[in-house]
């Protein structure tokens, strides 16, 4: 080397040296680092944290050697201003050869060898791999340390106003499915806290591209996001129960009345089928079922549950209520129809029936013998009781076919005539 090469290389090599002192010394200030040897680790931290701590012993070691080293070439160099040929031929070997010896060891990546002969280049890079791994157990668990505990704590405090607000209303373990999942997440979270602070290095997902830097990832929250959830789930639940002592009574009195009108509008389809059957022969009248006992049974333990203040009872017996409540009176207003089918089917016969007899009076037909005849039939089928619909049905068309055609001769004499 020349004498400008070896003073560019010592210059570089110096600034080598105080990047990476200053990195080791921010790595031995690091809270990360702090945190890992004053926690009792397990697991997968445990060993990691154990092998990185021998790496930064050899790193150490190394960063040494790399010191000597490099402060007796420069001390050669400080000699004379003027090197010789013997000087430069011994800085070249400094500072290009493989003059620098240190310890062996598997956390330098040496197994089963007591010392190695490295350039300070060698070195340089040796010290490089070292600080990335070690820096990237250290930053790793201080991420998941950072990220996860204070957000398990902040999942704890609002499950315990959950649990405060469940016990208001009656939903505790044992009693209540939603009271038990309470008593499940604290047991998870109190696991998973456990979990986190002694084994942060279980919860962490490295990153898949191999160039990222030290620490490149994120924490695995998956444990913690299923207890979030289930959290929500019951606090849902819980509003839900709330919802339910504070329209209660509301609730209540709504499906009262939708019984009430249901047993009423069966009572009208009783009455209905009676007068059906006395008014309309030859006509199958469905039967008309009485008042749902179950739902009024159902009712009356509704009550009985809000009196108590049994409100995680009452929750869902209520929408259960509620719910049978608007199928009892739809299926009673079905029931009111097929009983009255008849009698709407005979309305609309009279209605049609002197609709045609307008009609007639409008053509100036009205004295026409035919027609007054079979008006005459139809009406008398309709009017009597029972009526017997089909023939009465029949009676009406013969009338009404009769009208058209005297409707349509009316016409053609008229056209005759002009």
């Amino acid at each position: 080397m020349s004498r400008d090469e070896v003073d560019r290389a010592l210059g570089r090599l110096g600034a080598e040296h105080e990047a990476i002192e200053t990195s080791l010394l921010a790595l031995q200030d690091h809270a990360g680092r702090r945190l890992l040897e004053g926690a009792e680790l397990t697991g997968v931290t445990k060993d990691r944290w154990a092998t990185a701590e021998r790496r930064i012993t050899v790193l150490w070691a190394h960063f040494e050697a790399y010191t000597a080293a490099l402060d007796a070439a420069r001390d050669l160099r400080a000699r004379r201003r003027w090197l010789s040929q013997d000087d430069l031929a011994a800085l070249t070997d400094m500072l290009r050869g493989n003059g620098v010896t240190v310890s062996g060891g598997s956390a330098a990546g040496s197994p089963g060898r007591l010392s190695e002969q490295l350039s300070l280049e060698t070195l340089v890079d040796r010290m490089n791999g070292l600080y990335a791994r070690a820096l990237d157990v250290i930053v790793s668990a201080d991420s998941v340390w950072t990220a996860l505990p204070a957000r398990i704590d902040l999942l704890a405090a609002e499950l315990r106003r959950t649990r405060s607000l469940a016990h208001s209303v009656g939903v505790r373990p044992g009693e209540h499915p939603s009271g038990d999942d309470l008593e499940d997440i604290t047991a998870e979270l109190d696991r998973l806290r456990a979990e986190v602070l002694t084994d942060p290095l279980a919860f962490w997902v490295p990153a898949t591209d191999a160039s990222a830097a030290p620490g490149g990832g994120r924490p695995d929250t998956g444990r913690y996001d299923r207890a979030a959830r289930a959290l929500e789930d019951v606090r849902r639940e819980i509003e839900a129960v709330l919802a339910v002592r504070q329209d209660a009574e509301r609730r209540l009195m709504q499906v009262r009345d939708l019984l009430s009108r249901a047993d009423r509008t069966l009572t009208e389809a009783r009455q209905a089928r009676g007068e059906v059957l006395a008014k309309i022969a030859a006509s199958e009248v469905p039967a008309v079922s009485g008042p749902s006992a179950a739902l009024h049974e159902q009712l009356a333990t509704a009550a009985e549950y809000r009196r108590r203040s049994q409100w995680h009872l009452l929750s869902p017996l209520l929408e259960s209520l509620e719910e049978r409540a608007e199928e009892e009176l739809l299926r009673a207003r079905e029931s009111l129809t097929a009983v009255t089918a008849p009698l709407a089917v005979r309305a609309e016969l009279r209605g049609r029936l002197d609709a045609y007899k307008a009609k007639v009076a409008r053509h100036g037909l009205a004295e026409d013998l035919l027609l007054v005849e079979r008006y005459d039939i139809a009406r008398r089928m309709l009017w009597s009781a029972p009526c017997d619909l089909r023939a009465a049905e029949h009676a009406v068309l013969r009338y009404q076919h009769a009208v058209a055609e005297a409707v349509a001769a009316g016409q053609q004499d008229r056209e005759e005539e002009s």
